[in-house]
């Protein structure tokens, strides 16, 4: 497995990947190909990295920047993460949530928040906290990674683009 920064050809096969790795999900609004769709259009995508093998496109990441407190700042949204069914529990998510935070880490970003399982997401350091969060998020869904400096406090605003729908 191969894991690069998404090309601009990838788009429709990002999509249809997305799609399909959320098909069914409950906790799926079924909107997470046209939430990537929409970071893209914006070019709010600072990450798109996918896994490859054999030259096929089998994991999708993306990360975009978040707002503190209504502001610019150097924290990051990790999501969606998408794997295709069939590969799924292989690694694949894990090595591309791996490899973007590394990358994230190596620009100086400050961190990075997500909604999520947190039985999932504890594993790569991942925690709830009441001073970072995400007003109407679901308890314990909002949670936060300090990569770099001190970790913020006050309200995350997700990019637009995930109002997509």
């Amino acid at each position: 497995m191969q894991i690069r920064q998404e090309r601009l050809d990838d788009a429709a096969a990002i999509h249809a990947l997305t799609d399909a790795a959320f098909e069914g999900m409950p906790f799926s609004d079924q909107t997470e190909a046209k939430v990537v769709d929409a970071l893209r259009a914006a070019g709010a995508l600072t990450l798109s990295l996918v896994a490859t093998e054999a030259g096929n496109i089998v994991g999708h990441v993306a990360f975009s920047p978040v707002k503190i407190n209504g502001e610019a700042s150097d924290w990051y949204a990790l999501g969606p993460v998408s794997v295709w069914p069939g590969r799924q529990r292989l690694g694949i998510g894990q090595a591309l949530i791996r490899e973007g935070l590394e990358r994230l880490q190596s620009i100086r970003a400050g961190g990075c928040v997500l909604l999520g399982d947190p039985a999932y997401y504890c594993r790569f350091g991942f925690e709830s906290d009441p001073d970072l969060y995400d007003v109407g998020a679901p308890p314990g869904a909002f949670q936060c990674l300090t990569l770099n400096g001190s970790r913020p406090s006050g309200e995350v605003t997700f990019h637009p683009g995930f109002d997509a729908s």
